[in-house]
């Protein structure tokens, strides 16, 4: 996976600075829902667009229009009990739904350590899971594919990266298996047995509430495990795509 430089994610940074990326601060601007403080759904602004174009998760190539995205504030709880105000991308289709699990968590006091788009990492999933960064939106096409990936629409979220680890053994042309794990430093975290902080667990909140709200999650997955990782099914998703491609 490529990574980015420290001096390539500095000069991103300067730049969004001097953009001024408050991005909900925009007077003109009001929000979809907001029925409680520090909770809201906005459109996806002018300067947050320029931010998501500039922090490349919203890539020339995008075939997702702006408008069928929304941007999520929410306050969230690390696992100290200290308070921020979080941020995501998401697709329309379950932003309310995004935004109600997340409320139920917080006033849960179920963890979640830190999430800010992925436009601070440079669109680089490595680096940002490392950091164990939660988030959605991030297009990209399914690897020798014209379908548009789950996070490319917006409809899959992961939350707490580093320790709910991604993991599969791909078998090579020689017959030898290659053992991958995203990020790699979520190594430690892969014996489910063991008890750490920012676990995901089958039938905890988290996994419940979206779970409850229509959504798979990838740690039940039996080819691969994606602890971190919540998605629409498939069903739903592949026609959003190829209604997409077709425009």
């Amino acid at each position: 996976m490529k990574k980015t430089s420290i001096l390539s994610l500095c000069i991103v940074l300067f730049v969004l600075a001097l953009a001024g990326c408050a991005t909900t601060k925009n007077a003109a601007v009001q929000p979809l829902k907001a029925e409680r403080e520090g909770f809201a759904i906005w459109p996806i602004t002018d300067e947050l667009f320029f931010r998501m174009k500039m922090g490349n998760t919203f890539k020339e190539n995008c075939i997702v229009p702006r408008e069928d995205l929304r941007y999520i504030q929410a306050l969230h709880k690390d696992k100290d009990g200290n308070v921020h105000s979080g941020e995501m991308v998401v697709h329309r289709l379950i932003a309310e739904d995004v935004l109600e699990i997340l409320e139920k968590l917080y006033d849960a006091n179920y963890p979640i350590q830190r999430m800010v788009l992925p436009d601070n990492y440079l669109a680089d999933d490595e680096i940002m899971m490392r950091d164990n960064n939660s988030s959605s939106f991030n297009f990209r096409f399914i690897s020798h594919t014209t379908t548009v990936s789950k996070h490319g629409l917006g409809m899959a979220v992961d939350i707490n990266t580093l320790y709910n680890p991604y993991h599969k053994m791909v078998t090579n042309a020689d017959g030898t298996q290659t053992e991958v794990i995203e990020p790699a430093t979520g190594a430690p975290y892969l014996d489910r047995t063991k008890s750490f902080d920012y676990k995901i667990e089958k039938d905890d909140l988290c996994y419940t509430l979206f779970i409850e709200k229509g959504f798979e999650w990838g740690g039940e997955w039996t080819d691969r495990k994606d602890y971190q990782h919540f998605e629409v099914p498939t069903s739903i998703t592949s026609e959003w795509s190829e209604a997409y491609q077709r425009k």
